[in-house]
């Protein structure tokens, strides 16, 4: 489903940008800073010397591949094709948001001399970036020969190397579904408050929600003991939870 494209390609993700991490950190043995970012270089701000800590991007590209792709290159099936071209996805998501930080040397901070690194951005972008592509996924089949994808629906743009695909509609996440997985929101928290998809409108799905009155224990009054503690006293409030109602029908249990 859509669902599990995303969650392949965020998790490759993942897997390259805490291997690239590590190894800028000094914390695996085999790798280590880009070792192609020497010398000197340029950008639109004109020349600067490669210093510092380049992030190894290519090395956790490269490792994420042979692992996480290991399992899917065992057997030859769409499923597998799908999950090999959202692997990708993931992993080429954190390239992309690469970018050249310097550092300025020169009398009072005038930048006559730079010194500059490559550095993954914060994992947010590529989480953001990923979630557009989920909402932009594209439902594909296989094509006759079992090497590549073709278009479900011919009004839709062919799927390119940086969209997420996807061969099954996603099962109706609102009811309980055994087959698919999924727990449907029946008693799921929600934010009465909120217009996004964990507001009690979206999130319960037009059934409405239940209100429940409950008592929270919080830290409050807190001052500072010198020296060095912090010390609260603990206050009891009384809070609204927010559950979204059951279907009404009551064979909904008992679907798979």
């Amino acid at each position: 489903s859509r669902e599990a494209a995303f969650v392949y390609a965020i998790s490759s993700a993942g897997v390259v940008y805490a291997l690239t991490r590590a190894c800028s950190q000094g914390e695996l043995k085999t790798c280590n800073c880009d070792p192609h970012k020497r010398g000197r270089a340029s950008d639109e701000r004109g020349e600067f010397d490669w210093g510092g800590c380049s992030d190894n991007i290519n090395y956790g590209i490269k490792f994420a591949k042979a692992f996480i792709d290991a399992k899917e290159r065992t057997v030859r099936d769409a499923r597998a094709l799908m999950n090999l071209h959202n692997n990708r996805c993931g992993r080429t998501a954190v390239k992309r948001f690469m970018k050249l930080e310097c550092k300025c040397h020169g009398v009072s901070g005038s930048c006559t001399l730079r010194t500059c690194w490559m550095a993954m951005s914060d994992f947010r972008k590529t989480g953001d970036y990923l979630r557009r592509k989920y909402n932009g996924a594209i439902e594909v089949t296989m094509n006759q020969d079992g090497t590549g994808f073709a278009v479900a629906n011919k009004a839709f743009r062919k799927a390119t190397k940086n969209d997420l695909v996807y061969f099954e509609n996603s099962p109706d996440y609102c009811l309980q579904d055994k087959a698919a997985g999924s727990l449907g929101t029946a008693g799921r928290v929600c934010n009465k408050t909120s217009r996004g998809t964990d507001g009690c409108e979206v999130m319960c799905c037009g059934r409405g929600y239940d209100t429940t009155r409950v008592k929270q224990i919080t830290k409050c009054e807190c001052k500072f003991k010198w020296c060095c503690a912090v010390e609260c006293k603990d206050c009891e409030e009384a809070v609204d939870i927010h559950t979204c109602k059951a279907p009404k029908r009551a064979e909904w249990l008992d679907q798979t």
